[in-house]
This record gives structure tokens, sequence and C-alpha cells, in this order.
């Protein structure tokens, strides 16, 4: 006879179901207690390295005896272990796992081949041997295991982001042979998934009711001790599963997702680890093949690596797409449809234009998801970027790249979604992520009861394909959101680890330079090979370093001591490969070693240069060059005998000040260095705010509230204090003619200094400021400020292939969240007729409140790298009035000349004694960026052109060449021929049209070399 009904208490009934599958309480009676069956103890034998060996020679190393209990370590060395086992006969007809559980990140190898990682934060603590052991076979195997003394998100000491722990020991809390019950396994996803509907429903909700009823009858069937009471148990599982939801539900798409940060040493879904797993797993690499090739295994993304989103220059971007698209399409048969950028710190206002040039339309992140002052409006949208493309935008709205597939995380998706009504469709990434882990039998588990259950979204294990084509059938009502997407958090990285930035900077400088050298040596010499295979190898390096931890600083020391060998071999690499192409630019006969002028920029310049002189010393000189082209080094007898320009004066005042004036700009600063007046000659017009100081360092107290070397605060503002100098430390450097400078020397802290020369040349329209600091801070946070006697409501800021505009005030909380933003070489504070730009060689992070220009220097966070900043620096920014805008002024080639110093690069034989230009632009609107070789291997003698449009205008433009070009024609980024993209080539020039902030591609097709 059937008990009768009884009134149930909401909170007992639930805690009920909850001990009957916890972990923890009542193990020895509750089911999962009953998870696993009989076991049986392995033979361990294990010997450490320091070093990761591959497993041929890792498995002839001298194994020692081991047992359950014993310590391995210390952290970054790995421990091996030989498991050999025998499995009982009684077992036939059972599933049959080796269980696994030490500290740090495990990876069981059979038969030679990787098949599975094991760790206890990634919930992957056993090993199927069998899924149903068959009589027939084998009862005794050996495994091996290798154990990284690392966990999943590093080694932190106390905290995830602390630096590592140098000493920290790791151990083996388990390793045995198991029996699983895999109909135990599956009740308990029943009752954990039927717990979690009625607790994200709720108590006023009926499907909640019905959802903890049902459990409950559960637990009253299912007797532990006896499997045959579990089918019943089941059966009412499956009931409630079974019961469907109407046609208007939102469809969830699931997709199993692993993030892995290339900056913790670790594999995972980006071009850059496929290619370590490709080289150093082969066997995986071939099944990640096949699995791509069924659909089981999908490519996302397209770059090399996720990079960071602000950072890196418009051409790295671009690279960063070539080659993660090319690798994808040669090791998987295709390229990428979407960008998949989920984890990285703002998103610039080109990368639409970027995307789309790189045959991609789609884009999902969900890092906005952080933002700490404002919530982003929208998790599906179309993006348009600063020249107008769109792209469309998809947040997943769980917020999350990490999900496991719970109910409450499903409820999440739907109740968060900020575009209901608009679209009925939600990206669900599961698996563990940032140090890897991915997708569980578990997770699946639950999303495939969870596929149409009433009261619940519809779930389905989808494609990143199928969830935007979905979202495209929907698009008509989707909102449109305009410029960059920045992320209101984070801004310490665009300061942190001041080397990587300024290493980033000039190894970007540094292959540009190659490659337009290593182009024009190709187009005038038949014996000239292009270096493309050294060229591609460090571009791979640079990209790497731009991983969206690692060239923002936030990264742990042995990552940063990797990234800067990396730099110091684009480097000394490329500075050979420069020479060589040089070599070759200027083959002539044999005799004494010249010197040639060159300059990599598409405009002519005329700057002061110091060349070397045969002791060691080095001369001032002079000397102007065209655009893209070379000039030879001035004789000593020629040197500057008539100057153009007004030579440079220095004078020193009685009470220690120093003015310098080269007939454009004069500077004067006062007996500590400070900048007290900064006058346009020409007009008179005074740039400094009347009774302030500029070039003002300014120290601040940075503590943030987690995110050491990730974040720095709004209320830093709060800590401001000017670094005050002495009177009497500036002194003339330079005396004047072609240059002129003074220094200064300042004490920062006690523990901290700075050495400056402030120079100013003949004919520059800029001071530049050369500096050297002595860093030793903790928590501080260094800028140097310039108050303009300038007013406007907004600034403007270089980025890739452009610049836009931010707030110079705090009306909304929007404009306020941006206190600390980005920019590249240069920003800019204008009214009607007259500007104030601040250029600079090697940093990242500034701002410009009210009429105050800060740039900032250097911080000095503790986590995760305690040494990060600490040191000596070099960098040198500049100081440029101008007079209307700064288009019109030249702003923009400024700052390009800043950054790419004319070279003097020793000629084989006699230097050519002409100038010769192999490419110049007839607009100042329009740069030509990029000259190279194309990628594809047939195409050896065409050359890859990259212009863009930088001003913000519409402009017809002419190309003018001396090159032997055959053949003209568009391209996308991605070097693939436009078919109605044919160009004509006439009078060795041709028209390009542009829209603003438009970027353009050309192949130009060389005439085969003279015999």
């Amino acid at each position: 006879m059937a008990a009768a009904p009884f009134l149930k208490h909401w909170r007992t009934t639930f805690e009920r179901v909850e001990k009957f599958v916890s972990p923890i309480y009542f193990t020895d009676c509750n089911l999962r207690g009953r998870l696993f069956g009989d076991s049986c103890p392995v033979t361990l034998s294990s010997f450490l390295t320091p070093e990761r060996l591959p497993y041929e020679k890792a498995v002839q190393q001298n194994f020692s005896p081991a047992q359950v209990g014993d310590s391995f370590g210390p952290t970054w060395w790995t421990c091996w272990f030989r498991v050999e086992l025998v499995i009982p006969e009684v077992w036939v007809g059972q599933e049959v796992h080796l269980c696994w559980e030490s500290d740090g990140e495990s990876l069981v190898w059979r038969d030679g081949e990787p098949v599975q990682g094991l760790t206890k934060e990634g919930e992957k603590t056993s090993y199927i041997l069998s899924e149903r052991l068959r009589a027939a076979d084998p009862r005794s195997l050996t495994l091996y295991v290798e154990v990284a003394c690392n966990g999943l998100l590093g080694a932190g000491k106390g905290s995830m982001i602390a630096a590592p722990d140098p000493e920290k020991m790791f151990q083996l809390s388990q390793a045995k042979l198991a029996v699983f019950h895999r109909d135990v396994h599956n009740l308990l996803v029943d009752l954990e998934l039927l717990l979690g509907v009625a607790k994200g429903l709720g108590e006023d909700n009926q499907r909640s009711f019905q959802a903890l009823h049902t459990a409950n009858q559960m637990v009253n069937i299912c007797d532990p001790a006896q499997p045959e009471t579990y089918p019943a148990a089941k059966a009412l599982a499956s009931k409630f599963f079974g019961q469907h939801g109407g046609e208007s539900q939102h469809t969830i798409h699931a997709m199993g997702h692993c993030h892995i940060d290339t900056g913790q040493r670790a594999t995972g879904q980006q071009a850059q680890q496929l290619e370590w797993v490709k080289n150093q797993y082969p066997g995986l690499h071939a099944r990640l093949q096949e699995f791509a090739c069924r659909g089981q295994f999908v490519p996302v993304g397209g770059t090399w690596v996720e990079m960071d989103g602000n950072l890196p220059s418009g051409e790295a971007m671009v690279r960063q797409f070539l080659q993660g698209q090319n690798f994808f399409l040669q090791e998987f048969g295709k390229m990428c449809s979407e960008f998949w950028l989920p984890d990285t710190f703002g998103y610039s206002a080109q990368l639409p234009q970027i995307m789309q040039g790189c045959g991609i339309r789609r884009f999902l992140t969900q890092k906005l998801s952080w933002n700490l002052v404002n919530s982003f409006p929208h998790h599906t949208f179309f993006w348009e970027g600063l020249d107008g493309s769109r792209v469309l935008v998809h947040f997943p709205p769980g917020d999350s790249y990490g999900m496991q597939g719970s109910v409450e995380e499903v409820l999440k998706t739907v109740t968060n979604n900020r575009d209901k009504g608009r679209t009925n469709h939600s990206g669900f990434l599961f698996g563990f992520g940032d140090g890897g882990g991915g997708p569980t039998q578990t997770m699946l588990d639950r999303l495939k009861r969870l596929g149409n259950t009433d009261g619940l979204p519809r779930v389905q294990l989808s494609s990143p394909g199928q969830l935007f084509t979905a979202l495209e059938r929907d698009s008509g009502q989707l909102c449109t959101w305009v410029g960059e997407l920045f992320l209101e958090l984070h801004n310490g990285t665009y300061t942190t680890h001041a080397q990587l930035k300024k290493g980033n900077r000039e190894c970007e400088q540094i292959l540009h330079d190659v490659e337009m050298l290593s182009s024009l040596a190709l187009a005038r010499s038949a014996q000239f090979l292009y270096p493309a295979a050294q060229l591609q190898h460090l571009w791979r390096l640079l990209l790497l370093n731009q991983f969206h931890d690692v060239v923002t600083g936030s990264c742990i020391q042995l990552v940063a001591e990797d990234a800067m060998n990396y730099y110091e071999d684009i480097r000394s690499h490329g500075n050979t490969l420069l020479s060589a192409a040089a070599a070759a630019l200027c083959a002539g006969e044999p005799g004494p070693e010249g010197l040639l002028i060159i300059n990599t920029l598409p405009w002519k310049r005329t700057e002061v240069l110091a060349l070397p002189k045969p002791c060691g010393a080095h001369s001032l000189a002079l000397v102007t060059v065209p655009s893209i082209g070379y000039a030879p080094a001035p004789t000593p007898t020629s040197l500057q005998l008539l100057l153009p320009q007004q030579p440079v004066f220095v004078m020193q005042e009685t009470d220690g000040s120093v003015t310098l004036d080269n007939g454009i700009i004069r500077v004067k600063l006062d007996p500590t260095g400070c900048l007290t007046s900064l006058v346009l000659v020409a007009s008179g017009r005074e740039a400094i705010a009347e009774g302030a100081l500029g070039n003002q360092f300014v120290l601040f107290d940075d503590v943030p509230l987690y995110w050491d070397a990730w974040d720095v605060m709004d209320y830093h503002l709060e800590t401001r204090k000017p670094v005050l100098g002495q009177a009497g430390t500036l002194a003339v450097g330079t005396e004047g003619g072609l240059r002129g400078s003074a220094w200064f020397l300042l004490q920062i802290s006690p523990n901290s200094r700075l050495s400056q020369e402030v120079v100013l040349d003949v004919g520059c329209p800029y001071v530049r400021f050369h500096t050297e600091v002595h860093w030793h801070e903790a928590h501080k946070f260094l800028k140097v400020e310039f108050p303009a006697r300038i007013r406007s409501p907004q600034a403007t800021y270089e980025i890739q292939f452009g610049h836009l505009q931010r707030p110079t005030h705090n009306n909304t909380s929007w404009d306020w969240a941006r206190y600390e933003v980005w920019a590249h070489r240069w920003i800019d504070l204008s009214e009607c007729d007259f500007g104030l730009a601040l250029l600079n060689n090697c940093k990242y992070g500034a701002s410009v409140r009210g009429n105050v220009l800060s740039l900032s220097l250097l911080r000095a966070p503790k986590a995760p790298d305690v040494t990060a900043d600490m040191g000596r620096h070099e960098f040198t920014y500049a100081l440029m009035p101008h007079k209307g805008s700064f288009q019109e002024a030249g702003v923009i080639h400024a700052a390009y000349n800043l950054n790419f110093p004319l070279l003097a690069l020793p000629a084989p034989g006699p230097a050519p004694d002409t100038t010769w230009s192999a490419f110049s632009v007839s607009s100042p609107a329009v740069v030509l960026e990029t000259i190279k070789q194309a990628e594809k291997s047939h195409q050896h003698r065409t050359l890859v052109l990259r212009l863009y449009e930088a001003h913000g205008s519409h402009v017809d433009c002419w190309l003018q060449t001396s090159l032997p070009i055959q053949e003209a024609t568009l391209c996308d980024l991605l070097e693939q021929r436009d078919p109605a993209g044919h160009l004509s080539f006439q009078d060795h020039r041709l028209k390009l049209t542009f829209s603003p902030f438009q970027v353009r591609s050309l192949l130009l097709v060389l005439q085969p070399p003279p015999n």
C-alpha cells in the first residue's frame, strides 16, 4: 500500500535531495558514495626533471619506486609517473577507470600518444580505460602520467595573480583502478539538474515545485545499495525532462570551449597553440584534423594568438589574421569565419575593417561584461568601425567563457540578455578556461538533458556558424554601436612592464623597415632572395608577444623574460636582414665602404642625424632623403656650408633657466627643467597655460582593488604629488647650430632618479625629451604632464590606421570611466586654429583631462611579477605646438618621424652618389604603411602595398613609383586578388581613391629582372 501524501516543507525537501548527492556528507549511505565500486592499487614509479622532455626521451629515464602520498616539485618542474596496472578478471563487463588525483596538471600517455588531461581544478580526475571491459581485452597495461608542477592558473603564492611560489611542492593523493557506475552518474546529473530547476525558478513557480517533488520521489524509490531500484528513479527524471516547452522558447547555442592563456605556457585553440600541438604531439594534431573534418572540432578566431585589442599596430593586427587564417587554411582546409576574442582588454575601432578585410564578418567576445562603471547595453548588435565597416557581434549573455552547464547559468543567459525581443538566440560557452581544461562529460550530460524542457530555454549543442546564422536571420531589429569598445577596467595594462611595450614598438618598426628594404632590393637586384622564411619566423615571435597577457605586462616573470628574449631575437636578426637588404639595394663596384642614409617613410625628410666617424665618435649632419629611398651621406667637406633654416640658439640666463630657439618654436626651461614657455615663433602663440609648468613629473599612489598589474583605479588621481626638482641642476648640453640641448637630473624619490636631455634640432617642429629613469618603487605610478593654453571638450588619440576623439570632461559616467586611456604615437589637444601634440616613441597610456595632456610612463605593480618595471628605462617623448589642425600641421608625419629614425647603413662598395626614391604619395592624408613580398610562393616577384587614409577625409591621390611594375591590382588584407580591382598604371603612377580611415592593399607584379 502506497504511503499517504505528506505536506512538504521546501527547505527540508531541497536539502534532503542535496545531501543525497553530496560528495561531503553521508557518503557512506548516499548515492554519491556509490559512484565508484570495487578498486585495486596500481604499481607506481617516477622521476623528476626541470625540463619539459618529449615522451620518447622521458620513458628512457631511470624511474624510482613511488607511492600515493609522495611529494614532488618544485614549481615548473615535471614529474613523470610510470603506472603499471593489472585489471581483475571479475571486472569483465564493467566500466573501468584509472582514478588519479594530484596537484598540478597531468597528461596521460597510452601507447606513446597523449590521450587525456587530468586536473583537480578541471574536474577531470579519472581516465576511462574501458567503457565495458571485454573478455578479450588485455588485463595488463603500462601508462605514463606526465605531471607539470603548476596549477591550471599558474602557481601563484597565496592567490591566483600572485607571483609564483618557486619552492611549492606538489602531492599525489590518489592513484588506483576502480569500477565506475555509469547509472549512478546519470542519476546524480538528473538530481543536480532538478535541484537547479527548483532553485532557479523559485518557490513561486509551478514548474519549480514539479522539479523538487520529482527529485524527492526519486530519493524515496532509489536505494543506493540496490541498483535494481535505479531504473524507476531514472524514469521519473526522464519524464520530467521529456516535458517540452513551447515554440517561443529562447534557444541557447551551447559550444564546448577551452580558453587557454598563451602567456601561461599551455596549448589550445589559437593558431600558435595548434602549431605547438602539431610540432610536439603530431598524433594528436592528426586526430584534431579528423575531428575538424567531422565538425567536432571547430577552429575559431582566425588570428595567430588571442592578441591584445589595443596596443598592437594596425599592421600587426593584419598579420595576426594573415598568419592565423593561412595556418587554419593549410592545416584544417578552411579559414575561420568568426573572430573569437573572449578575453582581451578592449577592442580598437579599426577591428571591424581589419576583420572584414580578412574575410570575417562575425565577432564573439564577453570581456565588456567586466566593465567597472557602465553596463554595456547590448549582447547582440552591429559594430561599426572607424571607417564605417560593420560586423555582427555577440556577447554570450551568461557573461562567461567558462560555463559548466548548470540550470543557473542557462537561466542567467536568458534573463541577462539585453536584446530580448530583437533576437531569440544566445551563445553559451562551456568548459573550464583560462588555464585550459575545457568541457567535461558531466557538462555534456547536463546540457543534453536540458535540450527541450518545459520551464527552461531550449538548449542545443551547436557551433559558432549555427549561432551566427540564427542571429543573422533575426538581425533586422538589432542596434548599432559606433566606435571603440572600451573596457572600463585593466587600464593599467597600457603602461605595466614598459620594457615589453618598448620592445613591441621597436620590433614593429624593425620588421616594417626590413620588409620595405627587402622589397626594394628584390625589385632592383636579380640576385637578391627575399628572406620570407626568416621574416615569417620573426613576425610570429612578435605576434606571440602580442598575446593579451604578454604585451600588456600582466604576465609572470618567466613569460616576461621569454618575451624580452624574443624581442632581442627580432632586433638582432632584423638588423642583420636590414644590412643585407641595404647591401643588395646599392650593390656597386668594390671599393672603400660608403654610408647610405635610408628613409623608410613615404615623404621627403630633412633631419639632423648623428653620423658615425672612423674614430668611433659621431658628427652631426643635416641630411635630406627622398620618400622611401636613400641619399648618400654628406662628406665632411660638404657639411652644412649654408644652412637653409635658422640655426638653433641656446641661451642660459643668470637664474639658471635655458632658452632653445630654432625659429619655428622657442622653448623655455626653468632652473629645475620644467617647461615655463613653448612659443610658436611665427605667430607668437604660447602653448603652455598661464602660470603653469609643463614637463612636470607627477607621482601617484597606485594600489588597485585586486588586479595589480592590470588595473589603475580612478582614485589614484586623488593622490597626485608633483616631483619637485632642484634649482641649479639644469645645464646646457649641445650649444646650438644644428642642434641645441639642455639636461638635468631629478630625484624622484629616495630610491628612484631621472635624467633628461631636452633637444631641439634645426628645422624641427617639435622639442624632444630624451629620458632615462632608474626606477625602484612599489605601487607608484609616474606620469608627465603638460597643461596647455587650449580649451576643447575633446582630445584626439592615434589608434591603428587612424585616430579618434575622446572627451576631456566628466559629464557622464561613460566619460568619467575613461580617466586613463590608450593611444599609439601621438595625442593632440586643439582649438580652432591652434593645438598642442604630445608624441612618444614607446608609450601607450595617456589622458587629457581639461587642458592637461598627460603621458603615463612607469608603474610598479607586484603581482603577478614582483620585478615588473624595476630597473633602468630609456624613452623619448616630444611636444609639438602647431597652427591650424593637427592634420594640416603634419602631426601624423612628425610622430612617424620620431618612431622611424633615418637609417645610416654601410654600403658594401662606394655608396651611390645620387638620391633615389622608390615610392611617393601625392596626398599627405594617405600613408603608405607597408611594402612586403606577397605571401604565396608563386608570387615571389609580387609586392604587397598597404596604404590608409589618416586624416579622416575623402581623398584621391597618385601613387608614384620608380620600380619596374608589370601589373597593379587591388587585393584584400589576406592578399587575395579583387577580381574587379585592376588598376591602370601609366607614367609610373596609379590613381587611388580613399574614404575616411580606409585601408587599401595592392598587389604590384614586378617585371622580370634583366638577365
